[in-house]
């Protein structure tokens, strides 16, 4: 099945997306991209979706079980709140990649902008470049993998997500600290990055988290909120 953005509508589009069955994969393509805003939004059902250009504004937001692969960039607020499923974005990210995702898997295999995952709560996101600053504020819970390098405040006022590194860290966001890497999230990270199509040694990577000193409010942390 495939459309055409140079002759239909982003609505049309999304519609005819909406409406295939919820009861098996089907594979669709979309051609004639060019920096279109909300494409393959709100999607609920297993489709494998082929986007073939650069797309805009929120990208597979809100997706669910759905495949979406941007054969281009990807502007501000790729896969936002997504639920399951993945979204691979084969050139680079704009930011707010993945802000508030809940589940699923992000892939970018360039760059991601500022503030990549922000307030993330379940998602696992893979960056094959580098983040830009902010990434990962504040943090819920899955995980960030940056296989460059990670911008000013990395990690700021996190929570429990998992931050996996490789690169140089400009500098570490309130509450976030490094931390010992043990089995587990050698484990943990070798997953991702097998399901990303990543060849990167897992033990090549460091791994920052919260310091758990800013949950509640105390007087003697003030100056770090």
């Amino acid at each position: 099945m495939e459309f055409d953005l140079k002759t239909q509508t982003v609505r049309e589009v999304n519609q005819a997306l909406h409406d295939l069955p919820k009861d098996k994969t089907t594979e669709v393509v979309v051609n004639g991209i060019s920096g279109d805003h909300n494409l393959a939004v709100g999607m609920d059902q297993p489709a494998k979706i082929t986007l073939n250009g650069h797309a805009g504004y929120y990208c597979a937001g809100m997706n669910k079980e759905a495949e979406i692969i941007v054969n281009g960039n990807a502007g501000q607020g790729v896969a936002e709140n997504m639920m399951s499923g993945k979204v691979h974005v084969k050139g680079n990210a704009s930011q707010s990649a993945a802000a508030t995702a809940h589940g699923g898997l992000l892939v970018v295999d360039g760059d991601a902008a500022a503030r990549c995952g922000i307030s993330m709560k379940g998602v696992n996101i893979v960056v094959k470049g580098s983040v830009g600053h902010m990434s990962a504020f504040m943090g819920q819970s899955g995980c960030l993998v940056v296989c460059g390098d990670a911008g000013e405040a990395l990690g700021d006022s996190l929570y429990e997500a998992h931050l996996y590194v490789k690169g140089k860290v400009e500098s570490l966001g309130a509450d976030c600290i490094q931390k010992e890497m043990r089995p587990e999230h050698i484990e943990e990270l070798s997953a991702l990055l097998k399901e990303a199509g990543s060849d990167e040694d897992p033990h090549s990577f460091t791994r920052y988290g919260s310091a758990r000193q800013l949950y509640t409010f105390k007087v003697d942390n003030a100056s770090a909120y």
